[in-house]
């Protein structure tokens, strides 16, 4: 797919010719790419893409998340489709509501953006099943991603599927739509040699039956060291500035640049750095990138049961830019914002020529794109430590550690990546007043109204008639097909008194089990629970247990927790109560694997559909005094929506482990009470050297997801429905809706940094650049400045929320920052002693202020 490239066109009129490309959908594009670059309409470019998933938020968030990605200087929003959802029973398909792909992409298209189609289908993503559907797995014969012609029948088709519905549409930028790239498998390369042979032919099959689809845009394999042309191979990572592409003749092109990482229920919270982040990203530039995708830009929320893992949360906000309720969060956005400027006031230079590179000495290093007129560099420190100064083109600059500063003429720093011109904004979960939320009219406190709650009592053990009896225990999800978490194991023994495995009325009852989640009952009463975790779901349950004389009734729930989503043979991973189950005594044991046992798929609950409001249960049963701290009940209330339009959450602190519905619609799995180890996390990450999913956690020893996004779509005028299924026990009572607000908005900018990047000149027009500014903007249309918290200049410390003034610190900033601050949306204060003063001379120092907006 090699193409001769325009070398040098203005970036505005690139940017021209992509709403040209755009506009109407009608007007056919032509993608190709060389060594250096994805071609459009013969002109090479430099893209910024960022990943959002439409089934992670609801349609009336899209075009708001595409524009704040927009705003970030994304030009391209990349996103995986999900075969499970599209085709929950083989040969029906669904592409409604938060399904609609189509609709989707068009939005993208409406804000005058590009679309990457991940279509897989295997995408991983930490979906449940990899995003394969349940019944994929019982076609006779079938092998998952090898050579195998019933797996490759079934993914042929639905990929053709997708690509016939994209080109009914006319989504291809070859007819003129935002399509510009699709990508055939996902990260096969990783696990490829588990399958050996076997795994290179399918993978070479995969390749030549994307290309035979014809959609008129390159195709992409992540991951993929050997993938076949013409598909060009990507990476994924914290960092791919070392990646080189498998050909020459390819661009070097980055699928997925981690943001953060996922949570797992049980593990603490982790975030990356924005100072990170954006090294990651100029480095990526630096050494010859130029397409480079954030995963994830928005994460979203994993609503239903959709998470994988087994054990992912409800919440997939991954640290992103934009966060899970679709606020931006600062400064990450906002410095990303600013990378993105930076690198295309570079991009004339940059698709003209290949770089060249210089070492600065050790550790540091230059890149110098120089083609006639045009010349743009970047200048590296990769020590994790010391802080640098290199000489330049003659020049002497500062670089901190574990940075870049971009250059835009090889002469004038526009930007480093350590150095964050940003806002910050601190967001609070706002807990409703007691005016603001009515449950059936009848409370007067911020917690849900006791007497506003009906219940209704799961039973125990086997209650419908499909329920099958069997000898020897049975696989869960071979049993279950994943209609349900649960999966009901029931069996009975008869006492006499005089067993071997008997203690007086005691015997030891051993449960293993390969997870997730394991409730014992003994003649209808719980007897103990045990769950697994991220890292290993394994159960081993061992607990003395009371028996009667006669018939004795043992009922074990097992619960999955979402599925098995990566690895080879991934889709083999099994879950449920594998054995042994043993009862034992001083005197011997007795097995009860092998017995008779019946299984039941799923709870009465959910084949009552007792979380749809609009089907009415006699089961329900309003009572003020109502069961708490108790498994197996369902629960259900009304509410009153909560007014405005800022994002909703429901804190579950109280309860145990469940789901929830609105109005039917379910926000995911809850599980407060599983908590995150003591120990792991720091108060303050160190953005310098290398990132790892581990090094940067909070919220140690707490509970890893206490509040549960509540999309405003779900929501409706009056009155609202909220059904739960509490599985461990928990007092509704106790539950909170909250809303998502910006409580602050700070920034702190030091005399050194450069100025923002807005107020660029290049040295070729020979005009004086303003210094450094710090500037201030409310987050929402329509709030002013109102007050100024804290304002210094000199030396203060802290951060958002907790700044101090140091020892140096000018008597005129508050009264200065007041002046130009108050009552406008945004301000800009320049950072420099002409404004407030030297309060300390021969010292580098900062202006920090928080300011609230009203």
């Amino acid at each position: 797919m090699a193409a001769t490239a325009v070398l040098l066109p203005a970036a505005a009129a690139a940017a021209a010719l992509l709403l040209l490309c755009l506009a109407g959908g009608s007007r056919a594009t032509n993608v190709t790419y060389d060594h250096r670059a994805l071609v459009i309409d013969g002109v090479r470019r430099v893209l910024v893409s960022g990943s959002i998933h439409y089934p992670r938020s609801t349609p009336d968030m899209w075009p708001g998340l595409i524009q704040k990605a927009k705003d970030g200087g994304l030009d391209v929003i990349e996103t995986y489709v999900f075969w499970d959802i599209h085709e929950p029973v083989r040969g029906q398909y669904d592409f409604e509501g938060r399904k609609d792909l189509a609709a989707f992409v068009k939005a993208v298209a409406d804000a005058g953006l590009y679309v990457h189609l991940r279509i897989g289908p295997y995408v991983c993503a930490e979906w449940n099943y990899g995003g394969f559907p349940l019944w994929l797995h019982f076609i006779p014969g079938i092998k998952f991603r090898t050579d195998n012609e019933p797996f490759k029948s079934e993914m042929q088709r639905f990929t053709t599927k997708v690509v016939d519905t994209m080109k009914g549409a006319g989504l291809y930028a070859s007819q003129g739509g935002p399509i510009i790239l699709s990508q055939i498998e996902n990260e096969y390369g990783n696990i490829d040699s588990a399958y050996g042979a076997p795994g290179k032919a399918y993978m070479r099959w995969a390749a030549g039956m994307a290309v035979s689809l014809d959609t008129g845009v390159p195709w992409v394999m992540c991951q993929q060291t050997d993938a076949p042309d013409p598909l060009i191979n990507t990476c994924n990572g914290f960092y791919c500035d070392q990646f080189t592409p498998n050909s020459a003749a390819k661009p070097k092109m980055w699928t997925e640049n981690w943001s953060g990482w996922f949570l797992s229920f049980g593990g603490a919270v982790p975030y990356r750095p924005a100072e990170d982040l954006a090294f990651a990203v100029a480095r990526f530039y630096q050494r010859g990138g130029t397409f480079q995708n954030y995963y994830m830009y928005h994460g979203g929320t994993n609503l239903d049961r959709s998470t994988g893992g087994p054990f992912i949360a409800t919440s997939y906000d991954y640290d992103a830019p934009i966060d899970e309720y679709g606020l931006v969060r600062q400064p990450k956005w906002g410095h990303l914002r600013d990378v993105h400027k930076a690198i295309k006031l570079c991009e004339p230079a940059l698709i003209a020529t290949d770089p060249s590179y210089t070492s600065l000495g050790p550790n540091t290093e230059a890149a110098v794109y120089k083609s006639g007129s045009v010349c743009a560099a970047f200048l590296a420190n990769i020590d994790g430590q010391t802080d640098k100064t290199v000489t330049f083109n003659g020049k002497m600059y500062k670089l901190p550690a574990w940075s870049v500063s971009i250059l835009p003429d090889c002469k004038n720093v526009v930007l480093n990546t350590a150095q964050i011109n940003s806002q910050v904004t601190s967001s609070e979960m706002r807990y409703l007043e007691a005016s603001a939320v009515a449950l059936d009219g009848s409370f007067t406190t911020p917690e849900l109204a006791v007497s506003g709650w009906s219940y209704a009592i799961e039973p125990v053990g086997i209650t419908k008639d499909n329920a099958l009896t069997k000898a020897g225990l049975m696989e869960q999800i071979n049993t279950t097909a994943d209609a349900s978490d649960f999966l009901w194991y029931s069996t009975s023994i008869t006492v006499q008194g005089n067993e071997p495995y008997l203690n007086g009325s005691q015997s030891n009852l051993l449960v293993n089990s390969l997870g997730h989640v394991l409730q014992v009952y003994i003649n209808g009463k719980i007897a103990g629970s045990a769950q697994g975790s991220a890292s290993s779901s394994l159960i081993s349950w061992q607990k003395p247990i009371t028996l009667v004389p006669g018939k004795n009734k043992i009922d074990l729930l097992s619960a999955t927790v979402g599925l098995s989503n990566y690895g080879a043979f991934f889709d083999l991973v099994g879950a449920g109560i594998t054995g042994p189950v043993k009862l034992s005594g001083p005197n011997g044991a007795l097995d009860l694997s092998s017995a008779q046992w019946t299984y039941q798929t799923g709870l009465k609950g959910e084949d009552l559909h007792l979380y749809d409001p609009s089907e009415a249960s006699p089961e329900w049963v309003s009572s003020n005094a109502y069961p708490i701290n108790q498994p197996l009940l369902w629960y259900k209330t009304k509410f009153t929506a909560p007014a405005g339009d800022d994002p909703v959450a429901i804190d579950f602190t109280g309860m145990g482990k469940g789901e929830a519905w609105v109005n039917g619609q379910s926000i995911g799995r809850y599980w407060p009470t599983n908590l995150a180890p003591q120990s792991g996390c720091v108060n303050s990450c160190n953005y310098r050297g290398s990132y790892s999913s581990s090094k940067c956690l909070k919220k140690c020893g707490q509970p890893s997801q206490t509040l549960y996004h509540v999309p405003r779509s779900f929501l409706q005028p009056g009155s609202n429905d909220l059904v739960l299924f509490e599985q461990f026990g928990g007092d509704p009572s106790k539950i909170s809706f909250v809303t998502r607000q910006t409580g602050s908005v700070c920034a702190q900018v030091s005399e050194a940094h450069p100025a923002q990047i807005d107020s660029w000149i290049s040295s070729q027009q020979k005009m004086q650049r303003s210094g450094p500014a710090l500037r201030l903007e409310c987050p929402k249309e329509g709030q002013v400045i109102s007050s100024i918290k804290f304002a210094s200049f000199g030396t203060p410390s802290g951060t958002c929320g907790g700044y101090i003034h140091g020892e140096c610190s000018s008597t005129q900033a508050l009264s200065v920052v007041q002046e130009a601050c108050i009552g406008v949306s945004s301000c800009s204060v320049p950072v420099s002693s002409n404004y407030f003063g030297d309060p300390c001379t021969g010292v580098t120092k900062s202006l920090a202020v928080e300011a609230a907006c009203s």
